[in-house]
This record gives structure tokens, C-alpha cells and sequence, in this order.
């Protein structure tokens, strides 16, 4: 029997525990199930843009990475865009309506995501201003609807980032409030905790960001071992959180995971496998790394998911240089890491080459 429109999904313990049973499924790579419990929300609540925005989620995790599937793009897209409608519809009834104006934030967001991962920066930023009204709305919703901590956590660290890696959107900036990274960290450390469609989300944005931005792959590792547990299909958890152990000089427990990888038999994990076992070679014998190291920059990488990892295979390779004396050859290697490089550490430490 389907519900009202305005039924407040998020609040519903019954239905809470179907959506992270479905997300469940989906960051597990159980799609056929995931699937099976999407439509079940829809037939229920189909005017509520739950079931569209995880549909989009699905589509997401099934074809990643997804900007090499033209369908999968535009199933997406519309997913986003029928997400979108049904928050509006709510939100024409109540402006004010926490979950009409979560949906609309999320699905505005996941479209500046899907721009973001096809290098389209000026039009993710354009769709990003359009969660601004929603963002605002959800500044004052934190304690009404935990989903909140997220993206005003979000919000308050990658207002202030953002324009920091990209200086090109720098102009556009005077749009947006004033964030606070500290502050947005804790924030999205509460939703991790405590929301229920973000949750998992949360705990992999928190992971990327102390990998790329904050240098700390010890926390990074912290919060990735709780996701690639629970979801030990999930290539992209186990992937980064292999890169978080080898980043904490933690070698033995990364070797043990790697087989788990490469069972995965997924294409774009040929550059982190390959990266992964230089970086385990590198200690012991600097020929094998290398080699290591070269294939993994003969093979193409994904954005945003193994960019980094040809930078890192450069930076490898001009420590092997170094140690062969090789100075020349180590500050091509670093220059070539430099052009790549988003990951602090690893500009950091082409930048101090010397």
C-alpha cells in the first residue's frame, strides 16, 4: 500500500531499516537484492525521492566507475533528476520539510559528483550552487535529522579546501559562507555515527579526506577497516584501505589483503595492484618495484578513483632513482608526480626535491 506524500521516511524505524539493509546490499556489490528492496520502497512510497536517490547510489556502485558507461550515466542522471522532483513536491507543500530538503540537497549533490568525476569543475560548481538554499535550510536541521552532520560537515570543509586546490573557482566563492574545517570534520564524524543514509558515506568521505587532504592515513585506516569489513565486496573500500595500511607502514597486514584485490578481477584495479605490490617491493629490491612501478603507469587509471596512484608510482620510481644515485632522472620523476599530485603528501614530498 503506498504511503502519503509527505511521509517522513528517514524517521520511520521500519523503513530506516530497509533503506540500510539496501545500502547494505549495495556498497556489498548485491545488487540483485539492492535492486529487489529499491523497488519495494518505490511501490511503497513512491512518491518519496528515497527510492530514486538510491536507485542512483545503485547505479553508482554497479557500474563504477561509472563515466565509462553511457547508460549507466544517464540512468543516473535521471534517477537524480526524479529525486530532485519528488523533494520539490514536498518541499511546494512545506518549505520547510526536513527530508524534501535533504533529497533535494543530495540529489543536486550527487549530479555535481557525477561532473566532478568527468573533470567538468565549472559545471560541478555550478550545480553545486544550487544546494545552496537546501545547505543553508539544513544548518539549522542537525538535531531534527542526523543526515544533516553530513553534508553541513561537508559543507564547512570543502567551502574553505575546495578553492584552495582549485584556485580557478576562487571568483565564484564570494557566493558561499564561510566554512570551517575543524569544525566539519567533527560534524561528519557525528554522521558517521549516527545517520542512517549517510552513514557509510560519511565514513568514506572522512577517509578520503584525511588520505588527500589532511596527510593522516592513520585515521583514514581507522575508518576504512570498519567499511571493507562490513562490506568486504566493495573493491574501492578494500582498495584504499590497502593504500591507508602501506601509508601507515603497516606492510604485512597490507600484503594479506592484496590477494583479496586482485580476486575482485575489476580492470581499474590494475594500477592499485600493481602500485601496491612496488610499494611492498620497494624495501627489498628496487628492480622489482620499478618494474612494479612502470606497469602500473602503462595501464590507464579512473578518476577519481586511481589518479593518484600514477603519481605515487612517479614519486616511487624517483626514490629508486635516488638511491642510484640518479638525481637528474628522480627530478623528472617528481616533476611527473607534480603534474598528477592531488594528495598532499605526495606534493609535499616531490616539492621538497631538492
Amino acid at each position: 500500500m503506498a504511503t502519503p506524500l509527505r511521509a517522513q521516511v528517514l524517521t520511520d524505524p521500519v523503513m530506516q531499516q530497509t533503506i540500510l539493509k539496501t545500502l547494505d546490499n549495495v556498497y556489498n556489490n548485491n545488487f540483485v537484492e539492492s535492486d529487489n528492496l529499491i523497488r519495494q520502497l518505490q511501490t511503497r512510497y513512491p512518491q518519496h525521492p528515497a527510492g530514486p536517490m538510491l536507485r542512483a547510489m545503485h547505479l553508482y556502485w554497479q557500474f563504477i566507475p561509472l563515466q565509462s558507461n553511457r547508460n549507466a550515466v544517464a540512468q543516473y542522471a535521471q534517477a537524480c533528476e526524479q529525486a530532485l522532483v519528488l523533494a520539490k513536491k514536498r518541499l511546494n507543500k512545506d518549505p520547510n520539510d526536513p527530508e524534501g530538503v535533504f533529497f533535494a540537497l543530495t540529489a543536486h549533490s550527487y549530479l555535481a559528483l557525477n561532473h566532478h568525476n568527468n573533470d567538468q569543475i565549472m559545471r560541478g560548481v555550478d550545480e553545486a550552487r544550487r544546494t545552496y538554499s537546501y545547505m543553508k535550510q539544513g544548518f539549522t536541521l542537525m538535531e531534527k535529522n542526523p543526515e544533516f552532520y553530513f553534508t553541513t560537515g561537508l559543507y564547512n570543509y570543502y567551502v574553505e579546501r575546495y578553492p584552495m586546490d582549485n584556485p580557478i573557482v576562487k571568483p565564484m566563492m564570494w557566493f558561499f559562507k564561510s566554512g570551517n574545517m575543524p569544525l566539519g570534520l567533527r560534524q561528519m564524524e557525528t554522521a558517521a555515527r549516527r545517520a542512517t543514509f549517510t552513514r557509510y558515506e560519511t565514513a568514506y568521505y572522512l577517509a578520503h579526506i584525511y588520505l588527500q587532504h589532511e596527510s593522516t592515513p592513520a585515521r583514514a585506516a581507522t575508518w576504512l577497516r570498519g567499511l571493507s569489513e562490513r562490506f568486504p565486496n566493495n573493491p574501492i573500500y578494500l582498495m584504499r584501505y590497502i593504500e591507508s595500511l602501506l601509508l601507515t607502514d603497516r606492510p604485512a597486514e597490507a600484503t594479506a589483503l592484496l590477494p583479496r584485490l586482485k580476486a575482485m578481477n575489476r580492470p581499474f584495479l590494475t594500477v592499485p595492484i600493481r602500485l601496491f605490490e612496488g610499494l611492498l617491493a620497494q624495501t627489498k629490491n628496487d628492480r622489482e618495484a620499478a618494474e612494479h612501478f612502470q606497469a602500473a603507469l602503462r595501464s590507464p587509471t579512473v578518476a577519481p578513483y586511481t589518479k593518484e596512484y600514477h603519481a605515487m608510482a612517479y614519486t616511487g620510481l624517483a626514490r629508486i632513482a635516488l638511491r642510484a644515485n640518479n638525481r637528474p632522472l628522480a627530478k623528472t620523476y617528481y616533476q611527473k608526480a607534480l603534474e598528477l599530485a592531488d594528495y598532499k603528501s605526495v606534493q609535499a614530498e616531490a616539492k621538497a626535491f631538492r
